[in-house]
Protein backbone atom coordinates (compact mmCIF):
# COMPACT_ATOMS: atom_id res chain seq x y z
CA UNK A 1 0.00 0.00 0.00
CA UNK A 2 1.28 3.63 -0.98
CA UNK A 3 2.18 5.49 2.18
CA UNK A 4 1.37 9.28 1.99
CA UNK A 5 4.18 11.68 3.34
CA UNK A 6 2.56 14.14 5.84
CA UNK A 7 3.58 17.86 5.15
CA UNK A 8 5.88 19.59 6.10
CA UNK A 9 5.54 22.20 9.18
CA UNK A 10 1.73 21.72 9.64
CA UNK A 11 1.93 20.17 13.49
CA UNK A 12 3.81 22.60 16.16
CA UNK A 13 5.33 19.14 17.38
CA UNK A 14 6.62 17.20 15.18
CA UNK A 15 7.76 17.09 11.97
CA UNK A 16 6.14 15.24 9.00
CA UNK A 17 8.60 12.64 9.66
CA UNK A 18 7.30 12.14 13.86
CA UNK A 19 10.26 13.39 15.09
CA UNK A 20 10.29 15.79 17.47
CA UNK A 21 10.42 19.60 16.10
CA UNK A 22 13.02 21.49 17.64
CA UNK A 23 11.72 24.85 19.59
CA UNK A 24 13.73 27.65 20.92
CA UNK A 25 12.80 29.51 24.76
CA UNK A 26 13.02 32.95 25.05
CA UNK A 27 16.21 33.39 26.91
CA UNK A 28 16.64 37.37 27.01
CA UNK A 29 14.33 40.02 25.60
CA UNK A 30 17.42 41.71 24.41
CA UNK A 31 15.04 43.76 21.52
CA UNK A 32 11.75 44.58 21.31
CA UNK A 33 10.89 45.15 17.91
CA UNK A 34 7.80 47.14 16.58
CA UNK A 35 6.56 46.95 12.83
CA UNK A 36 5.46 50.76 12.58
CA UNK A 37 2.81 49.52 9.69
CA UNK A 38 3.34 47.67 6.35
CA UNK A 39 2.98 50.67 3.94
CA UNK A 40 5.23 51.26 2.24
CA UNK A 41 6.51 54.06 -0.78
CA UNK A 42 8.17 51.04 -2.78
CA UNK A 43 7.11 47.65 -3.97
CA UNK A 44 10.11 45.26 -3.98
CA UNK A 45 10.18 42.17 -6.04
CA UNK A 46 11.13 39.51 -2.80
CA UNK A 47 10.03 41.35 0.37
CA UNK A 48 9.24 39.15 2.84
CA UNK A 49 6.32 40.83 4.31
CA UNK A 50 4.96 42.21 1.15
CA UNK A 51 4.94 45.86 1.85
CA UNK A 52 3.44 48.27 -0.80
CA UNK A 53 1.67 51.35 -1.36
CA UNK A 54 -1.84 49.33 -0.56
CA UNK A 55 -0.46 46.64 1.86
CA UNK A 56 -2.47 47.76 5.28
CA UNK A 57 -2.60 44.31 6.99
CA UNK A 58 -0.57 45.88 9.74
CA UNK A 59 -1.65 49.25 10.41
CA UNK A 60 0.17 52.48 11.55
CA UNK A 61 1.11 51.94 15.39
CA UNK A 62 0.82 55.47 17.51
CA UNK A 63 2.18 56.16 20.68
CA UNK A 64 -0.09 54.46 22.63
CA UNK A 65 0.25 50.89 21.54
CA UNK A 66 4.14 51.34 22.01
CA UNK A 67 4.61 53.05 25.48
CA UNK A 68 2.57 49.94 27.59
CA UNK A 69 4.99 47.79 26.31
CA UNK A 70 8.15 50.09 27.36
CA UNK A 71 6.46 50.32 30.58
CA UNK A 72 5.95 46.84 31.60
CA UNK A 73 9.92 46.12 30.22
CA UNK A 74 10.47 48.77 33.30
CA UNK A 75 7.91 47.39 35.52
CA UNK A 76 8.89 43.92 35.40
CA UNK A 77 12.70 44.25 35.02
CA UNK A 78 13.00 42.62 31.79
CA UNK A 79 16.96 43.22 30.45
CA UNK A 80 16.07 45.19 27.54
CA UNK A 81 17.86 47.88 26.22
CA UNK A 82 17.30 48.10 22.37
CA UNK A 83 14.12 48.76 20.93
CA UNK A 84 13.79 48.10 16.95
CA UNK A 85 11.33 49.82 14.22
CA UNK A 86 10.46 48.23 10.83
CA UNK A 87 7.86 47.71 8.04
CA UNK A 88 7.19 48.77 5.71
CA UNK A 89 8.96 52.26 5.41
CA UNK A 90 8.69 53.34 9.30
CA UNK A 91 8.88 57.16 8.05
CA UNK A 92 5.84 56.21 6.24
CA UNK A 93 3.85 56.29 9.89
CA UNK A 94 3.07 60.38 10.96
CA UNK A 95 3.68 59.01 14.23
CA UNK A 96 6.88 58.01 13.85
CA UNK A 97 9.11 61.17 14.80
CA UNK A 98 6.85 60.92 17.76
CA UNK A 99 7.37 56.93 18.78
CA UNK A 100 10.89 57.53 18.42
CA UNK A 101 11.13 60.45 21.06
CA UNK A 102 8.77 58.68 23.12
CA UNK A 103 10.89 55.59 23.14
CA UNK A 104 14.54 57.77 23.48
CA UNK A 105 12.70 59.46 26.46
CA UNK A 106 12.05 56.50 28.32
CA UNK A 107 15.84 55.46 28.36
CA UNK A 108 15.93 52.90 25.59
CA UNK A 109 18.76 52.63 22.26
CA UNK A 110 16.64 52.63 19.30
CA UNK A 111 17.22 50.43 15.76
CA UNK A 112 15.63 51.84 12.70
CA UNK A 113 14.81 49.88 9.37
CA UNK A 114 14.81 51.97 6.54
CA UNK A 115 15.17 52.32 3.09
CA UNK A 116 16.14 56.01 3.69
CA UNK A 117 14.19 57.56 1.39
CA UNK A 118 11.88 59.39 3.29
CA UNK A 119 13.93 61.83 4.79
CA UNK A 120 12.20 65.60 4.67
CA UNK A 121 13.03 68.28 5.67
CA UNK A 122 10.61 68.59 8.54
CA UNK A 123 11.69 64.98 9.62
CA UNK A 124 14.95 65.92 9.16
CA UNK A 125 14.39 68.53 11.99
CA UNK A 126 12.79 66.42 14.36
CA UNK A 127 15.66 63.88 13.99
CA UNK A 128 18.34 66.15 14.18
CA UNK A 129 16.40 67.52 17.51
CA UNK A 130 16.49 64.09 18.73
CA UNK A 131 19.97 62.69 17.91
CA UNK A 132 20.98 65.81 20.00
CA UNK A 133 18.45 65.37 23.06
CA UNK A 134 19.62 61.21 22.60
CA UNK A 135 23.36 61.34 21.63
CA UNK A 136 24.55 57.91 20.39
CA UNK A 137 21.50 56.57 20.92
CA UNK A 138 19.55 56.04 17.26
CA UNK A 139 21.03 53.69 15.11
CA UNK A 140 19.70 53.93 11.27
CA UNK A 141 20.12 50.42 9.57
CA UNK A 142 19.85 51.40 5.82
CA UNK A 143 18.46 48.74 3.29
CA UNK A 144 21.28 48.44 0.29
CA UNK A 145 19.87 44.92 -1.16
CA UNK A 146 22.93 45.07 -3.35
CA UNK A 147 26.34 47.08 -3.65
CA UNK A 148 25.05 47.74 -7.87
CA UNK A 149 22.58 49.85 -8.84
CA UNK A 150 21.15 47.70 -11.37
CA UNK A 151 20.81 45.02 -8.87
CA UNK A 152 19.57 47.29 -6.20
CA UNK A 153 16.95 48.36 -8.52
CA UNK A 154 16.28 45.17 -9.76
CA UNK A 155 14.82 44.31 -6.30
CA UNK A 156 13.36 47.71 -5.40
CA UNK A 157 11.99 49.44 -8.74
CA UNK A 158 13.82 51.74 -10.73
CA UNK A 159 14.60 55.54 -9.26
CA UNK A 160 15.35 53.68 -5.82
CA UNK A 161 18.51 54.28 -5.50
CA UNK A 162 19.66 58.10 -5.92
CA UNK A 163 17.00 59.05 -3.46
CA UNK A 164 18.48 56.72 -0.69
CA UNK A 165 22.40 57.40 -1.38
CA UNK A 166 20.97 60.91 -0.60
CA UNK A 167 19.18 60.15 2.67
CA UNK A 168 22.20 57.64 3.70
CA UNK A 169 24.82 60.70 2.88
CA UNK A 170 22.51 63.13 5.13
CA UNK A 171 22.57 60.77 8.08
CA UNK A 172 26.42 60.56 7.83
CA UNK A 173 27.32 64.44 7.27
CA UNK A 174 24.86 64.75 10.59
CA UNK A 175 27.14 61.88 11.99
CA UNK A 176 24.08 59.39 12.67
CA UNK A 177 25.27 55.91 13.76
CA UNK A 178 24.31 54.01 10.46
CA UNK A 179 24.32 50.21 9.80
CA UNK A 180 23.95 48.97 6.51
CA UNK A 181 21.23 45.54 5.25
CA UNK A 182 22.50 43.81 2.12
CA UNK A 183 20.95 40.36 0.35
CA UNK A 184 22.09 37.41 -1.06
CA UNK A 185 19.83 36.28 -3.06
CA UNK A 186 21.74 36.78 -6.50
CA UNK A 187 24.50 34.32 -5.38
CA UNK A 188 27.39 36.54 -4.82
CA UNK A 189 30.21 34.78 -2.20
CA UNK A 190 30.30 36.74 0.77
CA UNK A 191 33.50 37.96 0.42
CA UNK A 192 32.94 39.48 -3.10
CA UNK A 193 29.70 41.01 -1.54
CA UNK A 194 31.86 42.49 1.21
CA UNK A 195 34.57 44.08 -0.68
CA UNK A 196 31.81 45.66 -3.16
CA UNK A 197 30.15 46.84 -0.27
CA UNK A 198 33.25 48.23 1.20
CA UNK A 199 34.05 49.95 -2.74
CA UNK A 200 30.70 51.42 -2.24
CA UNK A 201 31.55 52.97 1.19
CA UNK A 202 34.81 54.84 0.41
CA UNK A 203 33.49 56.47 -3.09
CA UNK A 204 30.58 57.80 -0.76
CA UNK A 205 32.79 58.79 1.80
CA UNK A 206 31.00 56.84 4.36
CA UNK A 207 32.93 55.41 7.45
CA UNK A 208 31.68 52.11 7.62
CA UNK A 209 33.38 48.62 7.68
CA UNK A 210 32.11 46.43 5.52
CA UNK A 211 34.14 43.65 7.23
CA UNK A 212 32.20 44.14 10.12
CA UNK A 213 28.83 41.95 10.72
CA UNK A 214 27.23 44.57 12.42
CA UNK A 215 28.10 47.60 10.45
CA UNK A 216 27.03 45.46 7.09
CA UNK A 217 24.09 42.82 7.77
CA UNK A 218 23.70 40.23 5.24
CA UNK A 219 20.45 38.31 4.27
CA UNK A 220 19.40 35.15 2.96
CA UNK A 221 16.72 34.95 0.98
CA UNK A 222 13.46 33.57 2.05
CA UNK A 223 10.54 31.69 0.15
CA UNK A 224 8.03 29.78 1.38
CA UNK A 225 7.42 27.77 -1.25
CA UNK A 226 11.37 26.20 -1.63
CA UNK A 227 11.81 23.15 -0.71
CA UNK A 228 13.56 23.72 3.63
CA UNK A 229 14.47 20.75 6.14
CA UNK A 230 12.63 21.06 8.97
CA UNK A 231 14.63 21.27 11.88
CA UNK A 232 14.73 18.25 14.84
CA UNK A 233 15.67 18.69 18.59
CA UNK A 234 18.86 16.36 16.98
CA UNK A 235 19.66 18.79 14.59
CA UNK A 236 21.45 21.45 17.01
CA UNK A 237 24.12 18.85 18.28
CA UNK A 238 24.18 17.86 14.11
CA UNK A 239 24.49 21.20 12.64
CA UNK A 240 26.71 22.96 15.78
CA UNK A 241 23.94 25.51 15.93
CA UNK A 242 23.37 27.22 19.61
CA UNK A 243 19.45 27.61 19.81
CA UNK A 244 20.14 30.75 22.16
CA UNK A 245 21.62 32.50 18.91
CA UNK A 246 18.12 32.13 17.17
CA UNK A 247 15.96 35.45 16.75
CA UNK A 248 12.96 34.37 18.95
CA UNK A 249 15.92 33.40 22.05
CA UNK A 250 16.04 37.06 22.28
CA UNK A 251 13.10 39.32 20.75
CA UNK A 252 9.74 39.49 19.65
CA UNK A 253 7.98 41.74 17.84
CA UNK A 254 4.79 44.07 18.21
CA UNK A 255 2.02 44.71 15.71
CA UNK A 256 -1.50 45.87 15.26
CA UNK A 257 -3.50 43.74 12.28
CA UNK A 258 -5.83 45.22 10.64
CA UNK A 259 -9.55 44.95 12.59
CA UNK A 260 -7.93 43.96 16.01
CA UNK A 261 -8.85 46.50 18.59
CA UNK A 262 -4.99 45.85 20.68
CA UNK A 263 -1.70 44.96 19.76
CA UNK A 264 -0.26 41.47 19.66
CA UNK A 265 3.06 40.21 20.32
CA UNK A 266 4.81 38.08 17.40
CA UNK A 267 7.68 35.57 18.18
CA UNK A 268 9.25 36.97 15.25
CA UNK A 269 10.18 39.81 12.77
CA UNK A 270 9.51 37.44 9.84
CA UNK A 271 6.01 35.86 10.57
CA UNK A 272 3.95 38.75 11.11
CA UNK A 273 1.08 37.62 10.00
CA UNK A 274 0.99 33.76 10.68
CA UNK A 275 -1.48 33.34 13.89
CA UNK A 276 0.47 30.33 15.13
CA UNK A 277 2.76 32.95 16.17
CA UNK A 278 1.17 35.15 17.53
CA UNK A 279 1.95 34.76 21.62
CA UNK A 280 -0.63 37.12 23.06
CA UNK A 281 -0.98 40.45 24.20
CA UNK A 282 1.76 41.52 26.36
CA UNK A 283 5.41 40.49 27.05
CA UNK A 284 4.46 38.37 29.85
CA UNK A 285 2.16 36.49 27.20
CA UNK A 286 5.04 36.24 25.14
CA UNK A 287 7.82 34.70 27.00
CA UNK A 288 7.14 31.47 26.34
CA UNK A 289 9.20 29.06 23.84
CA UNK A 290 8.26 29.00 20.36
CA UNK A 291 8.46 25.98 17.53
CA UNK A 292 9.92 26.30 14.72
CA UNK A 293 7.09 25.57 12.69
CA UNK A 294 7.94 27.46 9.56
CA UNK A 295 10.22 27.40 6.59
CA UNK A 296 11.78 31.00 7.70
CA UNK A 297 12.57 29.36 10.92
CA UNK A 298 15.02 26.76 9.04
CA UNK A 299 16.15 28.77 5.93
CA UNK A 300 16.73 32.51 7.35
CA UNK A 301 17.29 31.74 11.39
CA UNK A 302 19.00 27.98 11.98
CA UNK A 303 20.50 27.58 8.55
CA UNK A 304 21.16 30.71 7.22
CA UNK A 305 22.20 32.53 10.51
CA UNK A 306 20.19 35.56 9.76
CA UNK A 307 18.94 37.48 13.07
CA UNK A 308 17.22 41.42 12.43
CA UNK A 309 19.58 42.15 15.79
CA UNK A 310 23.03 43.08 15.78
Amino acid sequence: MEVTERPKFKDPKLTAKGEPRASVELKNLHTLWFNTGTRCNLTCENCYIESSPENDRLVYLDVADVEPYLTEIKQTNLPTKEIGFTGGEPFLNPKMADILETTLSHGFEVLVLTNAMRFKPRLQKRLLEMKHAFPKKITMRISIDHYSQALHEEERGPGSWQPMIEGMQWLAENGFQIDVAGRTRWGDDEQELRKGYEQLFAQLGINLNAWDAHHLVLFPEMDETAPVPEITTECWDILGVNPDAMMCASSRMVVKHKGDRDTSVMACTLLAYDQQFNLGKTLADAAGSVPLNHPHCAKFCVLGGGSCSA
